[in-house]
């Protein structure tokens, strides 16, 4: 091992119990948060340049430092991938040259992905890769199953697919779609066997965490959005 990144603690036994009334909150009471200027400047530089692409797309949302992107673009030559973070200190990090098939874009995620719902954006898979876990039980509408952003999630579709070093979280948003009213996926064991995605998989990997994955296919349905 050749790291020491240390596991994710917190005092939450289980699943939240506000997790339901959190979902149900987000499904049935719109969210009025206006959109910042700069992620709709970045949104429209996005959307043109997927309309170049003419691929189908592949949306690695909090992709950090860029490198899932490009190891998605390059897995996937066939692809548009397009990778959104807020952090310019991370985008901006030298990695080599993107690939053709690959765009990272900074914004804000939450305004992004409605964007990206009222543009009619249907990814054919969307990538949540080792988000912030927000482990204390105060912070549940942090954590995108329990943050009112959730339907934009739900209703974009595709093949959405989370990863965690954090069981707890994949459960809860297994839970979350259920109720939803989406079939419960299974959270499962993750051992990437050295093809890492991003610094984290690696990191928690070579620690010697267990990592976790969930898998859900969803279809696209804007309705969903109260």
């Amino acid at each position: 091992m050749h790291a020491n990144s240390r596991t994710v603690t917190s005092r939450q036994p289980g699943p939240h119990e506000d997790l339901a009334r959190r979902v149900a909150r987000a499904l049935n009471h719109p969210w009025r948060k206006p959109i910042a200027d700069h992620t709709r400047l970045a949104f429209e530089r996005a959307q043109d340049w997927l309309a170049a692409q003419g691929r189908p797309l592949l949306l690695d949302a909090g992709c950090g430092v860029g490198l899932s992107t490009r190891a998605l673009a390059a897995r996937h030559p066939d692809r548009a991938v397009i990778g959104v973070d807020r952090s310019a200190a991370r985008l901006e990090r030298e990695h080599g040259a993107l690939p053709d098939n690959a765009l990272l874009v900074r914004a804000d995620l939450v305004d992004f992905w409605r964007l990206a719902l009222g543009a009619g954006w249907q990814p054919e898979r969307h990538y949540l890769l080792y988000p912030n876990p927000y482990p204390k039980a105060s912070q549940l509408k942090l954590r995108w199953h329990g943050h009112p952003v959730f339907p934009a999630i739900l209703a974009l579709g595709g093949r959405l697919e989370v990863r965690s070093n954090w069981g707890l979280y994949l459960e809860e948003f297994a839970l979350a779609l259920q109720h939803a009213g989406e079939p419960l996926p299974t959270v499962v064991r993750h051992d990437p066997q050295g093809d890492y995605l991003t610094p984290f998989e690696r990191k928690y990997a070579e620690s010697g965490q267990t990592l976790w994955r969930l898998s859900a296919t969803l279809p696209h349905a804007p309705e969903r959005l109260p």
